[in-house]
């Protein structure tokens, strides 16, 4: 059964089976890295959906054009029109949600996570050649939504710090790239999204950087995000969800 949450003045969110489903009220500015619907758009929904290695929708997706595949999970869960849509083989019960909100001007940030990291790589090292020695389990999909309207430039420097945020930890963590020993900075096959308001609604920001104050939210999010990623695949925890004040 899928489970519905209302997160205050936020999008809500729903884990159907083996997708995690970000509805955000109505179509917002979505800029992503993801393989369906990926850059700059207008979406509703946003799904994460799970693949399991050995099934045959792993197979479906691996002869087929992601997108195709992902459009036919969206419809078998009656969601119609476009939607931004990200792949990964980490079981939702692994999902991490969390919030902050800044009280005085009412900014907030959401952050989802799903964290996988057996195909951990350090940035700038070759690809592997052989399909065969290559681990498809591990990824890190980042969802970040808020209700400000950010400029393009701020949409992108919402990736750059969450992207920041997320090599920290693995390299506090030691994590080792699974080609090299060098510590890694992500997997390859990371994806990250950033929705928000349209023009007409939310705080307006030119900025997103480190020095800003929702740079600091999504830095802080994406941390705490990603650490407990990685504490629910040590631990094969069930992933009880929060959405923290902040």
């Amino acid at each position: 059964m899928g489970q519905r949450s209302p997160n205050r003045a936020g999008s809500r969110y729903r884990v159907i089976r083996r997708t995690l489903v970000v509805d955000l009220g109505q179509a917002k500015r979505v800029l992503s890295s993801a393989p369906h619907h990926g850059g700059l758009v207008q979406a509703r929904h946003i799904l994460n959906h799970q693949v399991r290695p050995a099934s045959e929708a792993a197979k479906s997706t691996q002869r087929c054009n992601p997108g195709r595949y992902l459009d036919g999970v969206a419809a078998s869960l009656g969601i119609r029109g476009r939607c931004v849509g990200l792949l990964t083989a980490v079981p939702m019960t692994r999902l991490v949600t969390l919030r902050e909100e800044e009280k005085r001007d009412g900014l907030w940030v959401e952050c989802f996570c799903t964290v996988g990291v057996t195909n951990a790589v350090r940035a700038g090292e070759l690809p592997i050649a052989d399909p065969r020695l290559r681990h498809p389990v591990g990824t890190i999909n980042i969802i970040l939504v808020t209700n400000a309207c950010l400029a393009a430039s701020a949409m992108v420097g919402a990736v750059q710090v969450a992207t920041e945020s997320k090599a920290a930890v693995l390299l506090e963590r030691a994590i080792r790239s699974s080609v090299s020993a060098a510590i890694a900075t992500g997997t390859g096959t990371d994806a990250v999204v950033v929705a928000c308001g349209l023009r007409t609604e939310g705080p307006v920001l030119r900025y997103s950087g480190t020095h800003t104050e929702i740079g600091a939210m999504i830095g802080r999010l994406v941390r705490s995000g990603v650490e407990l990623g990685l504490d629910r695949a040590d631990r094969r925890s069930s992933g009880v969800r929060s959405w923290p004040r902040g």
